[in-house]
């Protein structure tokens, strides 16, 4: 599965909200398996996109020849944007779907690691991250993915703010310290989605 991750500053709200709603023309998109997103927490007016296909040979064929009708009606609505693919690697948790509906918040994490540590950090994303995360009360599902120049994204949906901000405070230092995450990692960013209900396709 091929994951794809936009993230952009919106300067005209309400078209680029509406124009979000005609993303809905996806469903009908061979390999497509979903779409969701919304608003960063942390950034006015930054905007979370999250889209899943089953191959990069299914994204690069809607690419090539529906794409640009479908964002016609967002263009101007946005500035800054960036666009990042990465292959799924395994679940956080278990049965990942890229479903939307029943979460209110997504938490991704870009991590650059250090090429010679690369191997390590999936390692310890698999034995000490995922089953923290999996243990959390609130935590739904989420992925483990790759992209080029070793970065790797880590994407998970909850219930709610709460249950994310109780896993945080109490596990993330202890975690850290345990799976060598400093020694791994060369650069670390992230953000907290508020998920809109209106651009899950």
């Amino acid at each position: 599965m091929l994951v794809k991750w936009i993230r952009c500053t919106v300067v005209d709200r309400r078209g680029f909200e509406r124009g979000q709603r005609k993303w809905a023309g996806l469903l009908g998109e061979p390999g497509f398996r979903g779409q969701g997103g919304g608003w960063s927490r942390r950034r006015p007016g930054v905007a979370h996109v999250f889209s899943f296909w089953e191959s990069r040979s299914f994204y690069d064929s809607f690419m090539a020849r529906s794409h640009d009708r479908l964002a016609a009606s967002q263009s101007g609505t946005f500035k800054d944007v960036r666009a990042k693919l990465f292959e799924y690697r395994f679940d956080v948790k278990t049965g990942f779907e890229p479903r939307f509906t029943d979460a209110d918040l997504v938490r991704v994490a870009l991590c650059r690691v250090h090429e010679e540590r690369a191997e390590h950090f999936t390692l310890m994303q698999e034995k000490v991250w995922n089953p923290a995360m999996a243990g959390s009360p609130g935590m739904l599902r989420g992925l483990f993915g790759e992209g080029p120049g070793h970065e790797f994204l880590v994407l998970s949906m909850w219930h709610s703010a709460a249950e994310h901000g109780k896993y945080r405070t109490e596990r993330v230092e202890r975690l850290a310290l345990r799976a060598q995450t400093e020694a791994d990692i060369a650069a670390l960013t992230g953000d907290i989605v508020d998920l809109e209900s209106t651009w899950t396709v």
